[in-house]
């Protein structure tokens, strides 16, 4: 299984760049609907929630870059996260995986 192990080691290389970008979507996307929704905010009291959520920030240039990227992230993180817990679940119960084995010998 030398192709799960890479993509470990990717998944893992990767997470760390994936995340910010995607709490910034999801935190600003959020907080607009709360804050339209609960708080009773207009949509111009809120709209600098969109502008991040978006990406209008980054320009009219950038901005599709920011979603692309947003969404292979996303992508990329579930595919390889699904794999590797399907492979776990195959595993017989109680059963060490490889890493897990190798660390304690």
């Amino acid at each position: 299984m030398v192709w799960l192990r890479s993509i470990r080691q990717w998944h893992r290389w990767l997470a760390p760049f994936v995340l910010l970008p995607l709490l910034l979507t999801v935190g600003s996307g959020v907080g607009y609907r709360l804050a339209r929704d609960w708080a009773g905010f207009s949509r111009d009291q809120v709209h600098w929630l969109m502008v991040l959520h978006e990406g209008e920030w980054l320009g009219p240039k950038l901005e599709p870059v920011l979603v692309l990227l947003n969404g292979l992230g996303l992508l990329w993180m579930l595919i390889t996260g699904a794999t590797m817990l399907v492979q776990q679940w195959k595993r017989p119960f109680g059963t060490p995986s490889r890493e897990q084995g190798e660390a304690k010998g």
